[in-house]
């Protein structure tokens, strides 16, 4: 008989394309909100596209973008899809003081709730800026009363990674009973490399993402944890100037690519929520 398959999470991190952290030295945040936003567009298209396959998602919501579109959160909401927290303003964890990090984290809380009456339990950290040496945001959100995190990223990255943390769910030591639900990687040639979603799913071929999933599915037993960007299936964003060659490759490569592949993402995998699959399901995560 043949094993019934995996059901993965396919995870959205609902922020409009000035908002990046690469873009920040260039794009002043006192200018966001006369900026030309893509956010509705943006999303309405994951939305179809999620319903037209049977999908369900978690929304990680930044606070700012919920609050100018709060019509925009119910509607995910209704959906059938779980809103989750990506924190207010988008500042990177490493950046902040604790006592930044707990007002922004139960800000953009108290925001989402309002806006949906419904409790929300997870966080991701912008640019998984969660690692060895700020392990101390875990007991914050856990005092502001989130059940998850999905923000430390084990992996080698210019920009983030603790590549020593679990590929798989785990308490971390000091989170307080937070379960922290890692983005997937695959185990090759004794390292971990990402497999999960961002850049690197846009610049390789889909096969080799596909491969990969299938390969935690099948080899490590393991529901997988996928993430991609809005603004990442929208080809026609404002391009920005005088950023450098790296940030640019990284931003825009194979944008016009994108709604395709998630598609093929959709087609070949099995997709739910966060919540459900973690924390309403049986699993047995590790102790870091």
């Amino acid at each position: 008989m043949n094993a019934q398959p995996i059901r993965n999470a396919l995870t959205i991190d609902v922020e409009d394309y000035f908002q990046v952290s690469a873009f920040a030295p260039h794009i002043a945040r006192d200018t966001w909100d006369r900026l030309p936003c893509r956010i509705e567009r943006n999303v309405d298209v994951i939305l179809s596209l999620l319903d037209e396959h049977g999908a369900q998602a978690t929304y990680f919501v930044l606070g700012w973008i919920a609050e100018r579109y709060p019509h925009l959160v119910r509607r995910i909401a209704a959906q059938g899809h779980e809103i989750a927290s990506h924190g207010y303003a988008h500042e990177r964890a490493t950046v902040q003081s604790r006592e930044e990090f707990l007002d922004d984290v139960i800000r953009a809380k108290q925001v989402l709730e309002g806006i949906t009456g419904t409790a929300v339990r997870g966080y991701r950290a912008p640019s998984f800026s969660i690692g060895r040496d700020n392990l101390w945001t875990l007991e914050c959100l856990r005092e502001a009363g989130y059940s998850y995190s999905s923000s430390v990223y084990p992996i080698h990255h210019d920009h983030y990674g603790m590549p020593e943390a679990p590929r798989f769910a785990f308490y971390p030591e000091g989170g307080g009973g937070l379960l922290e639900l890692p983005v997937t990687t695959v185990r090759l040639f004794n390292r971990n490399l990402p497999a999960g979603g961002g850049g690197y799913f846009r610049l390789l071929p889909y096969n080799v993402s596909r491969w990969c999933l299938k390969r935690v599915n099948a080899v490590d037993h393991q529901a997988c944890i996928f993430y991609f960007h809005p603004w990442e299936l929208d080809p026609g964003q404002p391009r920005q100037h005088g950023i450098g060659l790296k940030t640019r490759f990284r931003h825009y490569v194979n944008l016009s690519a994108m709604e395709r592949r998630i598609r093929a993402l959709c087609r070949d995998f099995l997709w739910g929520r966060m919540d459900r699959l973690f924390l309403e399901e049986r699993h047995e995560p590790a102790y870091a």
